[in-house]
């Protein structure tokens, strides 16, 4: 009889306990709420900060090419020395 009563309970507080995680829905946005307000992104702009992240991207870009070209032509030149010094 106890685990009948203890399943009974349980299964009465689950059921029971479901109202509280009712709640309302978002409210009405502002003006006619047939029209659904703006776009989904709030209507900002992303043209600017998409041109600041093309121009740092590119900038980035460069400063890897020029070290590795520079590490390239120090490699060159050391293999060069070490090739003329054994030549003599």
């Amino acid at each position: 009889m106890k685990k009948y009563f203890a399943t009974l309970s349980l299964l009465a507080l689950f059921m029971l306990s479901t109202t509280l995680f009712g709640q309302a829905g978002p409210p009405d946005p502002p003006g006619d709420p047939g029209t659904g307000g703006g776009p989904v992104g709030g209507s900002s702009p992303i043209g600017s900060g998409l041109g600041i992240m093309l121009a740092l991207g590119a900038a980035y870009g460069a400063k890897k090419i020029s070290s590795f070209l520079s590490v390239q032509k120090e490699d060159s030149a050391e293999e060069t020395k070490r090739l003329a010094g054994n030549n003599k």
